[in-house]
């Protein structure tokens, strides 16, 4: 049996909505889990393992991205200040149909490099070639539910290897892999076809990972080619019937959030996106109030830059206090519900994740707080919202492994990561004209 030992930390809570955090406190993991966690004074053993002195840190879950498409890594920077349907058709779309597998690959571990060194340990991606994408979770350590994005137009074919990725790579990874489904959206899928997605996720046993009503206008396009909501037509087509990850979901109708209320789904916000994209906003009370899961998403960095779960949860908070025009509105304890346990349901990994608690998956993430940006701390809490950085994080622990200590990684080398990256950026970065893997409607 594996044993580790978080000696001296900060422990970070959320009860009832309020926050907590229990000073100098030992978390003791064994293999995998949470074994205890105690007052350092009040532990007196003659431990046998790993031991890492974390006094003056503050250990919180480690954060969960709910939506993402990671190996986009590899098209940073390449899409600025453009509307929506350039982004796709003119610059996304097209660079896409330059990855081959190995391309992806490579993206992904850049991305994961990243994710744990901004305390990421968890992330549902939704990208392509997710053979690739599950070795580097593999390799890497970190947790993810992957889902294979796939569109109607590629045909049953396409549907039956996304299905094979399911049943390889279920459970892999020693349990940290979970496999779904990801048609891409209702505006790419058309009725039927999600109908066969839907009957293939029963099937399975397994989830579904989509984009749903991400602008008005996709709303008013579904509304004026079929006479319902994206979200009804899901419904109508059975994938509510299974648990779904809606991904972005700003345009729901009161009809649509009580079809919701009743689902398996769970609705990934990712602000940043919103905001560059200019494609407005969604009031999540509107979610929370049903009892809908809402959890926080990078998307992928060609609409965000980054995949900084604090910048993301920072952004949140105050989008929806300046919606609502309450400065009350998301006090902290609800912020980081929705960053903690709220992202954990939303994967519907509520029982294991979200919090630092005997018998948890071992997920923790140990975070600086005396930077100058940071100081003086009167409240962890409000520090870690509204003042702390990716680059505030020190150590990250994922399924009871230690994937970067000291700010080091210990599970990919990342400058071998960087420079093959760096070799296909010439050919990657090319648009062909009239050359895309998808159209996007206008």
């Amino acid at each position: 049996m594996m044993a580790l030992l978080v000696r001296d930390c900060d422990v970070l809570r959320i009860e009832d909505g309020k926050t907590q955090v229990d000073f100098h406190r030992n978390i003791l993991i064994k293999d995998n889990r949470i074994e205890s966690v105690l007052p350092a004074d009040e532990t007196n053993f003659d431990f046998q393992g790993e031991v890492i002195e974390a006094s003056g840190l503050l250990a919180i879950p480690g954060l969960i991205n709910t939506h993402a498409h990671v190996p986009m890594v590899l098209f940073r920077g390449l899409a600025e200040d453009v509307p929506i349907e350039a982004w796709f058709n003119d610059y996304i779309w097209p660079l896409e149909s330059n990855l081959v597998a190995e391309d992806v690959y490579w993206g992904a571990m850049l991305g994961i490099a990243e994710m744990i060194e901004g305390g990421i340990t968890c992330f549902a991606d939704h990208y392509f070639y997710m053979d690739e994408v599950a070795k580097a979770v593999d390799e890497s350590g970190i947790r993810a539910n992957l889902a294979w994005g796939f569109f109607e137009h590629e045909g049953v074919q396409k549907l039956d290897t996304v299905c094979d990725f399911v049943r390889r790579w279920q459970g892999g990874a020693n349990g940290r892999i979970t496999t779904w489904l990801g048609p891409h959206a209702p505006y790419t899928c058309g009725p039927e076809f999600l109908k066969l997605c839907a009957a293939r996720a029963k099937e399975l046993n397994v989830g579904i990972h989509i984009h749903v009503s991400e602008t008005a206008q996709q709303v008013e396009l579904s509304l004026k080619q079929y006479q319902k909501t994206p979200v009804a037509l899901l419904a109508d087509s059975g994938v509510l019937e299974v648990p779904c990850i809606f991904g972005h979901c700003l345009y729901p109708q009161p009809e649509d959030v009580e079809l919701l209320r009743s689902s398996q789904v769970g609705v990934a916000h990712a602000p940043k996106t919103y905001l560059k994209l200019a494609m407005g906003n969604v009031n999540l009370e509107m979610f929370l109030q049903a009892g809908i899961p809402v959890g926080l998403a990078t998307d992928g960095v060609v609409s965000s830059n980054t995949l900084d779960i604090l910048e993301q949860m920072r952004l949140m908070a105050l989008a929806q206090k300046d919606l609502s025009r309450d400065s009350t509105q998301f006090p902290l304890g609800k912020v980081l519900g929705i960053a903690f346990a709220g992202s954990a349901r939303v994967l519907r990994m509520d029982k294991e994740l979200g919090e630092i608690l005997p018998g948890r998956l071992a997920d923790i993430v140990l975070v600086r707080q005396d930077g100058a940006h940071c100081f003086p701390r009167y409240d962890p809490a409000a520090t870690l919202v509204y003042s702390n950085r990716a680059s505030d994080v020190v150590t990250v622990i994922c399924d009871g492994r230690v994937l970067m200590r000291d700010h080091r990684l210990l599970t990919i080398d990342k400058a071998l990561v960087k420079k093959q990256v760096a070799q296909r950026l010439e050919r990657l970065s090319r648009r062909s004209p009239g050359v895309r893997i998808a159209t996007y409607p206008t």
